[in-house]
Formats: C-alpha cells, structure tokens, sequence
C-alpha cells in the first residue's frame, strides 16, 4: 500500500467550465482558513483505498490511521510506503504488527501513486464548490471517499503504474 496526507479546506478551486453562449458562469469564490486532512493508502495491485478524515497531521493522528488500517486487514501483512512526514518518522509511532513501514526518498512525492488520487479527487469532486462550513465540507468530501472506495477499477487504472506493477510481479516470480 502506498499512503499519504491531504489537506482539503474551504478554499474555492475555480476552473473553467462549460456554459452554452451567450451564458457566462457564475461561479462563487472563498478563501477561509480552515482545513481537515484525509490519511489515506490504496493497494496498486486491486485498486483498493481505504481513508480516514482526521483534523490534524500528526502522530497521534497517525497512529489512529494505522490501527485502523491494520484493524481492517487483520490477516494481511502490509507494506507501507511513507514519505518522510515527521509524524511518520516519530519515536512515539507504534507500528501494528502486520504493517512494516518502507520510507521513500526525501522530497519524491512524484513516486507515490496516491498523489494521483488526491488529484483526482480535487478536480472531479471539489471544483467550482464553496462550503458553508467545515462539516459541510467534510461531508462532502466523505461522500467522495466513498465513491472512489468503492471503484477500485477507477483507483486502480490511477495507481496502477507500470513501473510499480513489474517491481511486484518480479518480486513474486523471485
């Protein structure tokens, strides 16, 4: 599994859409300071994601995440590509037992394929949108978890990288 951190907050994203002439678009704008984080880690080989909404990036936070991630695979042994987010880094981080953490290189977020995901989900589900409030936010933005949860044919032809699937298969023929 490949995991990150996003940030979503209700900061409109205003992008150009289509409209029929002579329409011109309305489209509103907010800038607040208010932001919650999504953990998330999604499986190369099925496409399968699995997040959690958390209000900070941190180690306890971290934590909650990797207990539930073991918690929902028990009989799974995992590996967990992390960048190196101080919080995954920290003395105070207890590894479940059937997660082993595998560090990527210092500053190469181009080498985790759920970057991809958060890309995705920013322009299908949070384009053109302003938020009233952060639970409104957080709503929605579980909403569109949810749909991408339960897609994995979608997750899977984002994540599926080339370079990453031969690296598993030759693992497996080795």
């Amino acid at each position: 599994m490949f995991q990150d951190e996003a940030r979503f907050g209700r900061i409109s994203d205003v992008r150009r859409c289509w409209a029929p002439k002579p329409v011109r678009p309305i489209c509103q704008a907010m800038l607040t300071h208010e932001y919650t984080y999504v953990y998330g880690a999604v499986d190369v080989a099925t496409g399968a994601l699995d997040s959690l909404i958390l209000p900070h990036v941190n180690t306890e936070c971290m934590q909650l995440f990797l207990d539930e991630i073991a918690a929902r695979h028990p009989d799974e042994r995992i590996v967990m590509v992390i960048d190196g987010a101080g919080w995954h880094r920290s003395s105070n981080l207890k590894t479940p037992d059937n997660i082993y953490l595998l560090t990527l290189p210092p500053y190469a977020p181009e080498l985790n394929p759920i970057e991809c995901v958060w890309d995705e989900l920013r322009e299908k589900f949070f384009h053109n949108r302003v938020f009233q409030s952060l639970d409104a936010l957080e709503d929605h933005l579980a909403a569109a978890l949810k749909t991408l949860e339960t897609d994995p044919v979608t997750v899977g032809s984002i994540v599926s990288w080339p370079w990453i699937m031969g690296a598993l298969l030759d693992s497996l023929m080795n």
